[in-house]
């Protein structure tokens, strides 16, 4: 799996909801580079299985779908002699 990297203005955003996080629930101020190293941390150290989750859910739902599309061709097959 390749590294999981932000764009700077995303880095910005999720820096931002780290910060806010820390200030509203644990009543801590954190700085701008804890926040980034903080970051990096979770992304390097956590963000397989949040990326993993997302192809599961990504797969069932094709599955899903695909499955529907064979449904709708067995729905418009015409009847036959032949013996599947």
């Amino acid at each position: 799996m390749a590294k999981i990297e932000f764009s700077d203005i995303e880095k910005a955003a999720i820096v931002v909801k780290i910060k806010l996080y820390f200030r509203d629930e644990l009543d801590q101020d954190i700085a701008q580079f804890d926040a980034e190293f903080l970051l990096d941390f979770f992304s390097e150290e956590v963000g397989a299985y949040h990326y993993n989750r997302g192809l599961s859910d990504a797969k069932l739902i094709l599955e899903q779908k695909l499955e529907s599309i064979t449904d709708a061709f067995y729905e418009i097959e015409k009847p036959t002699d032949f013996i599947r």
